[in-house]
């Protein structure tokens, strides 16, 4: 059993309040998912350069180092943004370049997202820890999908936590278990997929965005993996421009959804919605078996 949590701001004015609707609403799948938790955000400035959510397992790291090491290393000026565990770098540089810099340097930090836009943060413990330790309720931006995890198949670590990523401005969250995760990394192992966890989220999120790279749009991507995904699954991700939500065939695994003319909420359960203004008034609904419901910022 697990929680998910998205929400998306239809108006430019409600960017400010994504942090302080979102917060409550991950402290209220505590119970779901006490093992880890961790959440997206989305709303950078295009154009700035990338931004590369980083994550080191100790507070020994000094970010403002690291950043200084790869100006020099690449004469690219870099900014830094260190909370806790985290840090952001944001530079003119290519992901692939940075990943390998990054593991010959400093192999005790993790690349959790790139992109120009994302911002990714996830750790162990419980939600409401992660919510305070981060500072969760300041968080600005267009839109958010977050996670709590109870561990039923891999290990309960900071990789192992969702969201997980791949490619750029791209993740996902999944309520429920696959059956065939291996089978489909295998399969896209052999087509130069490189995976970092046994998590099946994993096998799912790395499916999706190898077949985006491959021309679908995530629509068809999605369809495709009704095919390909063997299991039950409610599955929450993002782009920096929308919010897609998606049951498999049997819709046993639990979600629903809140819409105003302000916003759009998806939580695992309804009283993790119960604080957001004017849901009283929402349109309420819970996702049909294998329909696709997207959400575009606008």
């Amino acid at each position: 059993m697990c929680g998910i949590v998205g929400l998306l701001m239809k108006r430019p004015e409600g960017l400010r309040s994504l942090g302080e609707l979102l917060a409550p609403m991950m402290v209220c799948m505590n119970e779901r998912g006490p093992d880890s938790a961790g959440l997206a955000v989305f709303g950078g400035s295009p154009g700035r350069g990338r931004r590369f959510s980083l994550f080191s397992a100790t507070h020994e790291t000094d970010f403002a180092a690291l950043a200084d090491q790869f100006t020099r290393d690449h004469d690219i000026p870099a900014e830094i943004q260190s909370l806790d565990h985290h840090a952001l770098l944001t530079a003119t540089c290519e992901r692939g370049d940075f990943a390998a810099w990054l593991t010959e340097t400093h192999p005790g930090v993790r690349l959790l997202a790139a992109g120009e836009s994302i911002q990714l943060f996830k750790d162990i413990g419980a939600p409401a820890m992660l919510v305070e330790r981060y500072g969760v309720s300041r968080m600005t931006g267009t839109h958010a999908v977050g996670h709590t995890r109870m561990a039923t198949e891999s290990a309960v670590s900071p990789a192992h936590a969702h969201p997980f990523t791949a490619g750029e401005d791209f993740c996902l969250v999944h309520n429920g278990s696959l059956s065939n995760p291996y089978s489909l990394r295998r399969r896209l192992e052999r087509l130069g997929v490189r995976f970092e966890t046994d998590n099946d989220t994993e096998a799912a999120c790395r499916f999706l965005e190898w077949r985006m790279r491959e021309g679908d749009t995530l629509e068809q991507a999605i369809e495709k993996g009704f095919d390909e995904l063997d299991g039950f699954y409610t599955l929450l991700m993002a782009t920096p421009d929308r919010m897609v939500l998606v049951k498999d065939a049997f819709a046993c695994k639990p979600a629903v959804v809140a819409e105003t003319d302000d916003y759009v909420a998806v939580a695992s359960e309804f009283r993790s919605l119960a604080h957001l203004p004017g849901v009283g008034d929402a349109r309420v609904f819970e996702p049909r078996p294998q329909t696709i419901y997207s959400w575009s910022v606008r």
